[in-house]
């Protein structure tokens, strides 16, 4: 079982959270300041680097104007 890091479903979420972020016409420093993190922790987050829970997916969902289910499916 490869690590949820490395699995297609994460990269997948990853690039879910990429196209998603372009398409609210937010960069990395709007989605930290509007999370209360750095923009190194949002950039980890979409190279795959970092992972993330529902909470964390809930909040991206919301600065997003998406549904949660737009980033699993």
């Amino acid at each position: 079982m490869t690590k949820s890091l490395y699995s297609n479903e994460h990269k997948k979420l990853v690039e879910q959270l990429k196209k998603a972020r372009k398409e609210a016409g937010v960069d990395q420093r709007d989605v930290a300041m509007a999370l209360g993190k750095t923009q190194s922790y949002v950039s980890k987050i979409e190279a795959g680097q970092r992972r993330i829970d529902v909470v964390q997916l809930k909040e991206l969902a919301k600065i997003y104007k998406k549904t949660v289910s737009f980033f699993i499916q």
